[in-house]
């Protein structure tokens, strides 16, 4: 059984993640999805809360073989030991799927297996240019899955996110 470990902040998840962990999910029996620097929240580069993004991933994702585990792992900065921490939270995978140089680097020092995911329309799909657009109030909406939208404007995340970017 295959199993993969897809790392990111999602902040948020955007169409850009859905596609890449739609087409890593068709290598693998199992994903873990894991949510990182889930203690950081309410800042301009860290609007939403672990819990939300854990939300708004899992309202996002119909992965119709692939069975999906998405954990929280929350920053140590502690680079030499934070595989081990990162191992200790998730459960068991064999292949690490990144594009961070340094996670790269850290899991390929530990011995995994690491593949880069196509990053898709990366100058569009990136958290960054997410967060900008609802700061500048342009549209946001169609850079991410419709289920994140609602989530956002559930939590009156848009107000939030110009509150804390002033």
């Amino acid at each position: 059984m295959e199993t993969g470990l897809f790392i990111g902040r999602f902040q948020p998840f955007h169409n850009g993640h859905l596609k890449s962990i739609t087409n890593v999910s068709t290598e693998l029996d199992e994903l873990v999805i894991g949510v990182g620097s889930a203690d950081s929240s309410h800042t301009s580069e860290n609007p939403f809360t672990a819990g939300e993004r854990i939300r708004m991933i899992d309202k996002s994702l119909e992965l119709n073989e692939t069975n999906v585990y998405i954990v929280p792992i929350v920053d140590i900065e502690r680079n030499s030991v934070w595989v081990g921490h990162v191992e200790s939270l998730c459960p068991r995978f064999d292949t690490v799927y990144t594009n961070n140089n340094l996670v790269n680097r850290l899991f390929k020092e530990s011995g995994y297996n690491l593949e880069n995911h196509k990053k898709v329309r990366r100058d569009e799909f990136s958290g960054t240019e997410v967060r900008r657009r609802i700061v500048e109030d342009e549209n946001w909406k169609e850079l991410v899955p419709e289920e994140v939208s609602k989530h956002i404007n559930r939590i009156d995340g848009v107000q939030r996110l110009k509150m804390i970017s002033d």
